[in-house]
């Protein structure tokens, strides 16, 4: 061969691994760029999803906080109402319609907690579960079957389906015969 065609060969096989890097490195590129937005995308969720944490957990805080708002709105009504009871004045012709007034109230309040989902667990009379009444005493009588309620003392009360408030209780017993 000639030294022209050595140096055209040479010239080739110069220009083809660079052509071959060029190619190489647009490709290193692309993945870099990729990878890049990758990291980005992933940046910019892992910011998104702190944000959503402190968010919830300042909704829960804030419910926590102010969950009893509207009851404790509502109950208000009721106070004003006891307090303006307390402001009367009694006399022996005020009476009836004082207690009536009061009674009115205690309807009110009852009917307020009914609202918000607290209700009184009906107890005289029903058997004993101690899931729902704490037995203070036991008394022999007649009036009710044996090992149900008597008297009650405290009322229990529900929210919803859960006992928030036991009720204390007496609870019935066979009364002894004295021969």
């Amino acid at each position: 061969m000639s030294n022209e065609n050595k140096s055209d060969n040479k010239a080739e096989t110069a220009a083809k691994p660079q052509g071959e890097a060029t190619a190489a490195k647009s490709e290193l590129e692309l993945a870099l760029e990729e990878a890049a937005k990758w990291k980005n995308d992933f940046l910019y969720l892992k910011a998104e999803f702190e944000n959503y944490k402190r968010n919830a957990i300042k909704e829960r805080s804030d419910l926590l906080k102010f969950g009893a708002e509207r009851l404790g709105r509502d109950i208000l009504d009721v106070v004003d109402n006891f307090e303006r009871a307390l402001q009367t004045t009694l006399t022996p012709e005020t009476i009836p319609t004082y207690k009536t007034g009061i009674e009115m109230t205690a309807k009110e309040l009852k009917d307020l907690l009914a609202k918000h989902g607290i209700q009184e667990v009906p107890s005289e009379g029903q058997p004993f579960n101690p899931a729902h009444h704490e037995a203070l005493s036991s008394e022999p009588t007649d009036a009710v079957p044996n090992g149900h309620i008597s008297k009650v003392f405290k009322k229990p009360y529900k929210l919803h389906d859960k006992i928030i408030r036991t009720g204390q209780v007496v609870v019935a017993t066979p009364p002894k015969n004295e021969a």
